[in-house]
C-alpha cells in the first residue's frame, strides 16, 4: 500500500526508527490506572502498532489528515469508532472519554503547545501524557526556575504536572528530516486536586511576570494591580524565572490577600 506524504502544512514528520517508537510508547507507565489512551496525529502509525500491543489499555487514533486515517484503517486492526478523522484541539474530549485518559504522540511542532493547553483544561482526566516536541519546547516544559528556558508553560504546566526530559531525538530518522532536534518528555498529574491559591489570580501572577521577565516582580506585576502589599518585601526584588512554582502560589496568596 502506498505510505502516506507528509504535509507540510499539518507539520507532518514521520518517525521511522522503530526502537524510538517502542520506547515512546513504552514511556506510558499507567500513572493514575487509566484503561484509555488516545495517540494525536498518529501518521503511518508508527507508535500506534506498538501500543496496540498493550492489552492493559485500549487505544484510539485521531488525526486531522484524511489520508492517514484511511493509511490507518487499512494496516492496523483498529474499528472503526477507534479511528477519529478530527481536530483534537477543537474536540470536546469529554464527550470521547466520559473516565480518565492518557494521551500520547510524535506531536506536529505548529501545534504542540497548543496540545498542552488543551490537555490543561482537561487535567482532571488526563493523568499521564507523553509526547514528543521540537527539543527546545520539550525542554522549555520540563525546566526549573533558575534556567534562562523556564517561562509560562513551565509554571502553568507544572503546577498540576510532574515533568520529564526523557531523551532526545535526532533529525535523521523522520521523513522528511526537521530542521531542529526533538524531545520526549512525560507529564504525570500530581496530587493537587485545587491549587492552593486562588487560580485566575495565579495565572494572571505568572503571565505578568513572564510577560516582563527582565523586570523585577516589583515592575512586573504593576499590571496586576498590587494593592495594601508592601512592595519592599524580598520576593519582589526577584525576576519570575527565580520563583518556584510553589513560590508562585505564595506570592499569589500575598496579592490576593491570604
Amino acid at each position: 500500500m502506498e505510505k502516506v506524504k507528509a504535509k507540510k502544512h499539518l507539520g507532518q514528520h514521520f518517525l521511522n526508527d522503530q526502537q524510538i517508537a517502542r520506547d515512546i510508547v513504552e514511556a506510558l507507565t499507567l500513572h493514575g490506572n487509566y484503561s484509555e489512551v488516545l495517540e494525536i496525529g498518529p501518521g503511518m502509525g508508527v507508535l500506534t502498532k506498538y501500543l496496540l500491543e498493550h492489552k492493559e489499555y485500549h487505544t484510539r487514533v485521531v488525526d486531522i489528515d484524511g489520508e492517514s486515517i484511511q493509511y490507518l484503517k487499512k494496516v492496523f486492526p483498529l474499528k472503526e469508532e477507534d479511528v477519529i478523522h478530527g481536530d483534537f484541539l477543537k474536540a470536546n474530549l469529554s464527550e470521547w472519554y466520559p473516565g480518565s485518559f492518557a494521551i500520547i504522540g510524535n506531536f506536529p511542532y505548529n501545534i504542540s503547545t497548543e496540545i498542552l493547553f488543551k490537555v490543561l483544561d482537561f487535567r482532571e482526566q488526563i493523568p499521564e501524557v507523553v509526547g514528543m516536541f521540537q527539543k527546545e519546547v520539550a525542554e522549555r516544559f520540563a525546566a526549573k526556575n533558575g534556567n534562562k528556558t523556564y517561562g509560562i508553560t513551565s509554571v502553568l504546566l507544572q503546577a498540576y504536572y510532574d515533568i520529564e526530559y526523557l531523551f532526545t531525538v535526532h533529525e535523521h530518522v523522520f521523513t522528511p528530516p526537521p530542521k531542529v532536534k526533538s524531545g520526549v518528555i512525560r507529564l504525570r498529574r500530581n496530587n493537587r486536586v485545587t491549587l492552593p491559591c486562588d487560580e485566575q489570580m495565579f495565572f494572571k501572577v505568572v503571565k505578568a511576570g513572564f510577560n516582563m521577565r527582565r523586570k523585577t516582580l516589583r515592575n512586573a506585576l504593576k499590571s496586576v494591580n498590587v494593592q495594601n502589599i508592601s512592595m519592599d518585601l524580598p520576593i519582589f526584588d526577584k525576576r519570575a524565572e527565580q520563583l518556584s512554582v510553589e513560590e508562585f502560589f505564595e506570592l499569589t496568596n500575598l496579592i490576593s490577600g491570604k
